[in-house]
Formats: structure tokens, C-alpha cells, sequence
């Protein structure tokens, strides 16, 4: 009784003093950050020198002078030295457990060819016991010349005791070897599942590539992690997350694995806050245990589905309205679960928990907005923030339609520098000029929220504002951006990534910007990306990561 009368007692301070400054002889800051170019991306307050953090919570932003007159002699001051202070990342689309997974499983999202590709799964493999799954790997074909998908050719001779699945970097195709493809019952003989392709040679043999539906064969056959093995993953990459500054994410795929984020807490070595998204068919558990969006606590919560209406354009199966150029007998690959993705989304809605759904090519997009107003329509109007996880391929009718219909387009800018070096042999002029259309978005009214889709792609923040704000493709032969009308600005970008993310998971009175009353996640960078060459962003390093007050991660190099 008596720890919940000081709660009670504390909380009616902070309501009380929140509006106004504390009074300094009454208490006192626990933290104070003083001579920093604070950016707070709160319109009424845009900037500050100094923040002062009582508990988890800011309770001041303004000048040195003001701030300062809040500490006493247990208050920790940080000089910050001019160093620009900013509200934590949010990054509204990641994969957590899978790119803890990877952080300790082969790398091959940078090899330049077939040979040196086979040589790191080589030495990889080397490494590991007879049996043992190897999986992860995120490799690009789009790295080589030409661009061949890999076959399993590639790796059976180096891998003959290890059963191999390893996933493209966009998570939609995947290359086993021989031995997996035997243990998945893989053959010539097998029917290819609706909603995927098994990729075969000229005698219907399969080459080891599986797109979307049809990697459930062999996911069906690799072993399952163990509690342990995840507790590990997840907690190497809340560490990675600190180091980068990002303070919150969304788990896109947290499915069953809520659990695991349960125990790092009660470890207390959770460092990043988790909306835990599960898969849209779940949406009857959640109704039956009486869940609804966003619920839960300001570490964890639940309340969240994503659904898949296509694939991806690297695996060509993102779904359109027109054929491929490279293919011209294909427009992509709906979802196998597009034949019931209606009626999912209007229980799950009419449940009130929040929807998200994959959407890649333009009839995708096209068809989930359908469904998202016949569902609004249907079940009334209210604040429903349906969201479309990478809005990727659009056109003026539909970057309209999400402003009309308030749906969240939940991107992740720094795929635009990436696919930018070879869409152009999938896609038309006329397709890609609406192509991760930051710009267009905004200008019609619609939210943004930024993401990175880590593992798929990398989870550092700033090359993602690098990426939005100058869109020169990794192979630098866009010096002057990739469809440049469509970049935004540092501040568009920042607040995509913090604000709009925090407003995608129904949060934005909670964090996403630096303003009394709300939790103390920030992060202090080494340069003030707003005013250097944006070229030069990308190689900005994060000096300190806050989160509820306390620090994170500090760099050595500070």
C-alpha cells in the first residue's frame, strides 16, 4: 500500500507540474542535458538548449538558465556540448527476432558475386555441427553480373552435412540446397502452392529458389528455436538498437514470441519499446481474450495484425496492374491469404484492433484501400489508423486515396536508394514515377512513418533519413537523387521517423517528441544532420541513446 500511495502521490505532482516549472526546492531532476541544439519536433516548441528528466518522464524543455535552476545534488547534468538532441527513433517496421538471428548467422547481403557468395557459406559452414540448420543470410543477386538467381548448385558442394535456407534480403524468396529441398519434400512432382513459386529449370527440376507461399515447405521443416536461443537473439538486438538510437519499434512478425520480450523485462534488460505485431488471422485470440489495439504497458504492447497482399519487387512478386518488363508473363503474386483478407480485416476491425497490411505493387495497394473504405463504410467512422506496410508502388489516384481515407503509410526510405540501382528493368517510366512517393504523400495530407524492415534492410535511422532526403542509390549513379522530386527534407524525415511513427502505433501523446510530460527517450547525435551537406548524413554516429530517463548506450567515441 504504501509503494502505491507514492505512485499515486507522484503521479499527482507530475500532473500538477507539468504545465508549469517545478519548483526547484520542492524536487528535484534526475537528469538534465544542458548546451544542446534540441530539435523536439513539437511544432509549439520547436527548439531548446537544455531538457530536465524527473523518473521516466521529461519535465522541462527550455533554456540552459531555466532548465538548470531544476537540478539538485543527486541530478546528473550532461553538457552536450552543442551536440544536436533529438526525440528517439521510432522505426515502425521491423523483423526483431529475425534480425537477431541474423546478427549471428552468415552475412551475404553484400557479396559481389556467385564465387564469393559460395565462399562465405563455406567458411560458415565450417564452423558449425553436422545437421545444424543454416539460415538467415539476406543475400542479393542484384549484387552480381548478371543478376542470375543462385541455385543450389551453388552451395550443395559446400554444404553437404548442413541443411541451408537462406533468404533473399527482401524476405519473399528464399535458396535451399539439395538437402533441405529433400527434407521439405521438394521435387519435380511438387504442385507449386497458390500464392508462390517453386523456380525450376528447363527440366522442371527445382533450383533451389522458393518465393512467398511456396517457402513453406521447407519452414515447415526447420527446426524451431528455442526459448533460450531467442532470449539471446532479442537481446542482441535491443543492444543493437540502442547503439543506433532507436528507442521503440514495431515487430512486425512478434507473433507467439511475446514472451520473450515478457522475460527481458522482467530481467530488466529490455531496452527498446515493442508494439509486438502479430499475423491478421489471429485476430480471434486477441477478441477472445478481450485485447485491443495498442494495449499493454510502455514497454510491450499488443493489439497490432499485419497481412500480406503480394510479395516484393526484387522477387517479382509484388502484384500489379501490368506485366514486368522482365516478365512480361507475370504482374506478380497476390497473397495466398488475399481470398480471405476481407473478412479478417473487418473482424479484426469491428474487434478494435488495429490492421496493418503488406502491400507492394500498385494493384496491391489498390485493392487493400479498397477493402480499408468498404470496411469504414461498414463498421462506422472512428480512429482506425489502418496502415499499408511500404505503400511502395502508387500512382496519383491512390497517394489521394490514403490522404482521403487517413490510412498510415508505413515506408522504409532507404529500399528507394536500394531498389533504385535496378528497378528500372522491372518497371516503366510511368510506374516508377510513383515509387516510394515520400513527397506526393505528404503533400496530400497523408501521414508517414518511417521504418527500416530490418532485417531486410539496415536499422540505422539516419541512413534512412539519408536516404528520404537525397535518394542517391547505393551505386551512386544518382547523384542527384532517384526520381528526385519526390525527396523531403531533414525535418519531414525526422519527424516521419519519430512523430508519425509514434502516431502509427496510436502513441504520439506518449513519445515521438520532446515535451513535458512525455517519456524521456532521446538521442544525442555527433553532427547536426539539419544544417550539414545531406550528403554527408549517412555518416553521422549516435553519441548517447536515452530511454525513460536513463542511458542506454554511450559511444567511446564520445
Amino acid at each position: 500500500m504504501k509503494k502505491i500511495a507514492e505512485v499515486f502521490i507522484l503521479s499527482l505532482f507530475l500532473c500538477l507540474t507539468f504545465t508549469t516549472m517545478v519548483d526547484a526546492q520542492n524536487l528535484a531532476a534526475d537528469l538534465i542535458i544542458v548546451n544542446a541544439n534540441v530539435r523536439t519536433m513539437d511544432a509549439s516548441k520547436p527548439n531548446a538548449e537544455a531538457v530536465a528528466v524527473m523518473g521516466n518522464r521529461i519535465i522541462s524543455v527550455g533554456t540552459n538558465k531555466d532548465v538548470r535552476a531544476l537540478s539538485g545534488a543527486n541530478t546528473r547534468i550532461l553538457d552536450a556540448k552543442g551536440k544536436l538532441v533529438l526525440p528517439g527513433f521510432n522505426d515502425s517496421h521491423v523483423h526483431f527476432l529475425d534480425g537477431g538471428l541474423q546478427l549471428s548467422s552468415v552475412d551475404l547481403r553484400d557479396a559481389k558475386s556467385p564465387q564469393e557468395f559460395t565462399l562465405r557459406i563455406k567458411n560458415f559452414a565450417a564452423k558449425l555441427p553436422k545437421g545444424r540448420w543454416i539460415t538467415g543470410g539476406v543475400w542479393d543477386h542484384e549484387n552480381w553480373s548478371p543478376a542470375n538467381l543462385p541455385t543450389k548448385e551453388l552451395i550443395d558442394a559446400v554444404t553437404p552435412d548442413n541443411p541451408v535456407f537462406i533468404m533473399r534480403l527482401d524476405g519473399h524468396m528464399a535458396l535451399a540446397n539439395t538437402l533441405a529441398l529433400k527434407l521439405a519434400k521438394v521435387d519435380k512432382d511438387t504442385k507449386t502452392p497458390e500464392g508462390g513459386e517453386i523456380v525450376r529449370d528447363a527440366q522442371g527440376n527445382p533450383t533451389g529458389v522458393l518465393k512467398d507461399a511456396a517457402m513453406n515447405f521447407v519452414y515447415a521443416v526447420i527446426p524451431a528455436d528455442s526459448f533460450e536461443r531467442k532470449l539471446e537473439a532479442i537481446q542482441a538486438a535491443t543492444d543493437y538498437a540502442a547503439s543506433l538510437g532507436v528507442t521503440s519499434v514495431q515487430d512486425m512478425s512478434a507473433g507467439a514470441d511475446v514472451a520473450v520480450y515478457q522475460e527481458l523485462i522482467r530481467q530488466g534488460k529490455l531496452k527498446t519499446r515493442i508494439y509486438a505485431v502479430s499475423p491478421l488471422s489471429d485476430w480471434q485470440r486477441w477478441q477472445r481474450a478481450g485485447v485491443r489495439r495498442a494495449f499493454g504497458s510502455e514497454m510491450l504492447r499488443v493489439g497490432g495484425l499485419k497481412g500480406f497482399a503480394d510479395g516484393s519487387l526484387g522477387s517479382t512478386t509484388a502484384w500489379f496492374y501490368e506485366p514486368y518488363l522482365d516478365a512480361p508473363n507475370s504482374t506478380g503474386l497476390a497473397s495466398d491469404e488475399m481470398p480471405k483478407i476481407y473478412d479478417n480485416v473487418f473482424n479484426a476491425d469491428r474487434a478494435n484492433l488495429q490492421v496493418m497490411i503488406h502491400a507492394i505493387g500498385d494493384r496491391a495497394n489498390d485493392e487493400i484501400l479498397k477493402i480499408y473504405e468498404k470496411v469504414e463504410k461498414e463498421n462506422g467512422t472512428r480512429d482506425r489508423r489502418f496502415r499499408i506496410e511500404h505503400s511502395q508502388h502508387l500512382n496519383a489516384d491512390l497517394i489521394k486515396r490514403f490522404a482521403a481515407a487517413k490510412i498510415v503509410a508505413s515506408m522504409q526510405p532507404y529500399h528507394a536508394i536500394d531498389d533504385g540501382r535496378w528497378a528500372y528493368k522491372r518497371l516503366d517510366e510511368k510506374r516508377l514515377k510513383g515509387t516510394y512517393a515520400f513527397r506526393s504523400l505528404l503533400d496530400s495530407g497523408a501521414t508517414l512513418a518511417f521504418g527500416s524492415d530490418w532485417f531486410v534492410a539496415p536499422l540505422n535511422p539516419i541512413l534512412g533519413i539519408y536516404a528520404a532526403v537525397t535518394r542517391r542509390t547505393l551505386d551512386d549513379k544518382n547523384p542527384n537523387g532517384w526520381i528526385p522530386e519526390q525527396k523531403i527534407t531533414v525535418e519531414e524525415a525526422v519527424k516521419a521517423y519519430t512523430f508519425g511513427s509514434a502516431y502509427a502505433e496510436f502513441q504520439e501523446n506518449a513519445k515521438g517528441t520532446i515535451t513535458v510530460g512525455k517519456l524521456a527517450d532521446m538521442v544525442i547525435l555527433s553532427d547536426d544532420i539539419f544544417t550539414i551537406n545531406p550528403i554527408e548524413i549517412g555518416k553521422t554516429k549516435v553519441l548517447t541513446t536515452v530511454v525513460d530517463g536513463k542511458f542506454i548506450y554511450e559511444s567511446v567515441e564520445k
